[in-house]
C-alpha cells in the first residue's frame, strides 16, 4: 500500500471513531438490535412472516403480500407509493431530505410444492417461498418499526423498498425504470443463508454474484416408429449431442481462472417407448463473473445448439427469454460501502462475526440497482448449531429458523441510521 493510501486510510478512521467505531462508541446498533429483540416485536415479525408464508405468490402477482405490507405501514404512519412495477411499493421514513439510503427486500415465492409439514405450511398448492423472501419482507418490515420509532436520530432519508419478481423475472429493473431509486444515494439488500451461523454476516467487496442469463431451445427432426429409425430423424440424439457439447465451453473454452458455467436442466421430449418425437425442448441457464464472458457464452451457446443440431440433420431455434426472463448483471459490492458495513455490521454483532467470503455462482437482481447507485448485498446466517441442519434455497424442504429475523431488522435499520452521518 502506498505512503499517500496508508495516510488516507489512518484519517478516514481517525475521523470515523468519534462517530461510530468497532469498539462500541455509538450504541445506536446495540440499542436496535435489542429493540429488535424485545417480545413484542420479535412475535410480531414471526406473525408477519407466517402470514407471507402461508400465502405465497410468484414474481408480478404478489398482491397479497403488498397488501400486507401496505397495511402494516400504514399502522406505522409510513408513507409509501403503490404500485411500481405491479405490486412493489416504497417507503419513506425520515426528514424527507437529502442523503437517501435504500433498503430492499424481495417478495416473491417460488413455483414448487412445500413438503415442509409444520403449522403454517404454503396453503397454496403448487407455490413455496423455498428462498426466503418472506423472513426477507419481515425483517424489512421490523427495520421500518425501529426506523420509525427512532425517526429524531435520521439525518437524512429512508427508503424501504419491497420488490416484485427477483426468481427471474428482473423485478429491480422494472422498480428503477418507474422511479424506486430517485434521489438514493446508496442501497443495501441481505439474503438469509442456511449454513452461516446465527448472528453472522458474510459478503466481500467487489464481485460477490454472477451474472445470469437463461436459454430454451426447440429441437426438431422428423418422429416416427422406433423399431425403424432410418426413417425418422431423431431430435433426441440431436439434443444428446447438443447437451455434451455445451458442457465444453467451459471446459475447452473458458480461462480455468475466469468462473464460468453452462446447465441444462430441462429436457422435454417424447411420451412413449416407442417413438421418436417430432421435436425436444432443451433449457438451462448460463453464468459468468466478466461481462465480455457472459456475452461469449450467450454466443457460442447460440453456435452449439444450432450447428449440432443441423449435424444430426435437425433444426434448432433458441430463445434467450429476454423478456420473461432478463439477463441479470454480476453483482458487484462498493468497495467504500464495504468497509462502511464491516464497521457497522462489527458494532451490531461484533467484528468476530462479520466474515470475507469466496464469490458465488447465484446471481441476485440487486445488480441492477448497483448499476445505477452504489450498493451492497450481504448474507445473513440462521443455522443454530444445537438444531438439525437448515436445507438450502429452492429446496423443497427448506427453512427459516425465525430467530434470524431480529438481526435483519437490526442491521437493516443500523445501516441507514448511520450512513448519513459517516459517509456524509
Amino acid at each position: 500500500m502506498s505512503l499517500f493510501n496508508w495516510v488516507s486510510l489512518v484519517l478516514f478512521l481517525y475521523l470515523l471513531s468519534p462517530i461510530l467505531s468497532l469498539n462500541g462508541s455509538s450504541d445506536i446498533p446495540s440499542r436496535f438490535l435489542n429493540y429488535a429483540k424485545k417480545r413484542e416485536l420479535f412475535d410480531w415479525m414471526v406473525g408477519v412472516r407466517r402470514k407471507i408464508h402461508e400465502n405465497p405468490e410468484l414474481g408480478y402477482e404478489e398482491f397479497e403480500t403488498s397488501k400486507l405490507i401496505r397495511a402494516e405501514l400504514d399502522k406505522m404512519g409510513v408513507k409509501y407509493k403503490h404500485p411500481l412495477s405491479v405490486t412493489g411499493v416504497v417507503g419513506f421514513i425520515g426528514s424527507g431530505k437529502p442523503p437517501f439510503v435504500a433498503l430492499r427486500a424481495d417478495m416473491d415465492a417460488l413455483a414448487m410444492q412445500e413438503m415442509v409439514e409444520w403449522e403454517h405450511k404454503s396453503k397454496v398448492s403448487g407455490k413455496m417461498h423455498a428462498c426466503g423472501h418472506d423472513s426477507h419482507v419481515a425483517m424489512l418490515l421490523g427495520a421500518a418499526k425501529i426506523l420509525q420509532d427512532h425517526r429524531e436520530e435520521l439525518k437524512g432519508t429512508v427508503v424501504l423498498i419491497f420488490q416484485p419478481a427477483e426468481e427471474g423475472g428482473g423485478g429491480a429493473k422494472k422498480m428503477i425504470d418507474e422511479g424506486a431509486l430517485e434521489n438514493v444515494n446508496a442501497i443495501f439488500g441481505l439474503h438469509v443463508a442456511n449454513k452461516l451461523p446465527l448472528g453472522e454476516v458474510a459478503s466481500r467487496a467487489g464481485p460477490l454474484l454472477a451474472g445470469s442469463g437463461f436459454f430454451e431451445a426447440v429441437i426438431s427432426g422428423k418422429g416416427g416408429h422406433a423399431a425403424i429409425p432410418q426413417h425418422s430423424i431423431d431430435p433426441i440424439l440431436a439434443a444428446s449431442n447438443v447437451i455434451v457439447s455445451l458442457q465444453h465451453l467451459v471446459s475447452r473454452e473458458a480461462d480455468p481462472l475466469d468462473s464460468q458455467v453452462v446447465t441444462v436442466a430441462k429436457f422435454q421430449g417424447g411420451g412413449a417407448f416407442n417413438v421418436i418425437p417430432d421435436s425436444v425442448t432443451i433449457g438451462g441457464t448460463f453464468r459468468a463473473f466478466l461481462k465480455e464472458s457472459f456475452m461469449q457464452l450467450r454466443q457460442r451457446i447460440e453456435e452449439v445448439v444450432t450447428g449440432q443440431a443441423a449435424v444430426q440433420r435437425c433444426k434448432a431455434v433458441i430463445s434467450f427469454l429476454e423478456n420473461e426472463k432478463p439477463f441479470f448483471p454480476p453483482t458487484i459490492n462498493d468497495k467504500n460501502l464495504h468497509d462502511y458495513f464491516r464497521i457497522v455490521a462489527g458494532d451490531v454483532l461484533g467484528i468476530d462475526k462479520v466474515k470475507d467470503m469466496q464469490p458465488l455462482m447465484g446471481s441476485e437482481d440487486f445488480a441492477f440497482y448497483q448499476e445505477m447507485i452504489p450498493g451492497y448485498f450481504f448474507f445473513l446466517g440462521m443455522q443454530n448449531a444445537t438444531h438439525k441442519q437448515l436445507q438450502s434455497p429452492h429446496s423443497p424442504y427448506f427453512e427459516i429458523n425465525e430467530d434470524v429475523l431480529p438481526y435483519g431488522a437490526a442491521l437493516h435499520a443500523s445501516l441507514a441510521t448511520s450512513y448519513p452521518v459517516i459517509m456524509f
